[in-house]
């Protein structure tokens, strides 16, 4: 589905498609697919096949074509924001440019890939899975154990024009219209707060830049209360002030939920952009657990 560009400052949309089965018990190397990904969340990503162990990223979708279209990603390091590892594409000067990223925590993954604006229009989608999973805690028991945290970095990409930096060069006098160009990629804090006991999850993303261009305000987007299912899915509402801004969705990894992973699509919540969307998203170790973020270490009472 095509979603538009809007152009901001540096020569300054996304809605969705996806559906099915649970995406689990997939180990590194392996296919991971959108089935059981809410559209809103995959929307032109069909999968991303990812090996971290050798850092190569396929993606499948995300293009101009109707069928089966796959393309493997070059890996960026100079991309790279946080824990999250960069992956782009473009074929030529004058083709659409595409950036994904993605993690994996011990079999629980995510990606997104989002294009660049060109001819107005631009591609773009999530997907997450897990190796296993085991709640903490059965729901509805009281036993300890069953609030937990997630804490670490957040990445998301934007329907506004970026730096260029990893763009191909053009002909000098290649008319403007015409160029590709690479999306803007947006940073911040996340921390989630999931309960199995009685199997809510809910969360904010904070301290949130555009890299590109710092100077603009955004505001915290909010990770509304919303429940966990038997498989350790959970979809719910993405907010900014209480207002619905978009949706977020992810799913809980390892033995006791040890991972969390997630994508986030948000439209409308940036106040000075207009027409604005973002796709993004978060894969976190369990506080406590081994690989947990600095931010998990607080006092304790």
């Amino acid at each position: 589905m095509k979603r538009v560009f809007i152009s901001l400052m540096l020569g300054l949309g996304l809605v969705a498609c996806g559906g099915g089965d649970a995406p689990f018990g997939q180990a590194p190397g392996d296919e991971t697919d959108t089935a059981g990904i809410p559209e809103e969340l995959a929307s032109d990503l069909e999968s991303f096949t990812y090996n971290p162990d050798n850092q190569t990223l396929t993606i499948r979708g995300i293009n101009l074509e109707d069928g089966r279209f796959e393309d493997v990603y070059r890996r960026r390091p100079a991309l790279d924001r946080g824990d999250y590892e960069a992956y782009t594409a473009q074929d030529g000067s004058l083709d659409r440019h595409s950036t994904a990223y993605v993690r994996d925590i011990r079999g629980t993954r995510a990606a997104i890939a989002v294009t660049g604006g060109q001819f107005t229009y631009i591609f773009a989608g999530g997907s997450y899975a897990n190796q296993s999973y085991t709640a903490p805690v059965l729901p509805g028991s009281q036993i300890e154990g069953g609030l937990v945290s997630y804490a670490g970095n957040y990445i998301g990409m934007l329907n506004v024009e970026g730096s260029g930096e990893d763009l191909i060069p053009v002909t000098p006098g290649t008319p403007e219209g015409i160029r590709p160009t690479q999306a803007a990629e947006i940073t911040g804090t996340i921390l989630v707060n999931a309960s199995f006991s009685d199997g809510t999850v809910n969360g904010t993303i904070t301290d949130r830049v555009i890299v590109d261009i710092p100077s603009i305000d955004v505001a915290d987007l909010d990770l509304a209360p919303t429940g966990i299912e038997a498989d350790g899915t959970f979809f719910g509402q993405a907010t900014v002030g209480n207002q619905v801004r978009g949706e977020y969705g992810g799913i809980f990894g390892g033995p006791d939920a040890t991972e969390i992973a997630g994508v986030v699509h948000a439209q409308e919540h940036i106040a000075t952009l207009q027409n604005e969307e973002e796709y993004g998203l978060f894969v976190l170790a369990q506080c406590g657990t081994e690989g947990a973020d600095p931010l998990c270490n607080q006092p304790v009472p």
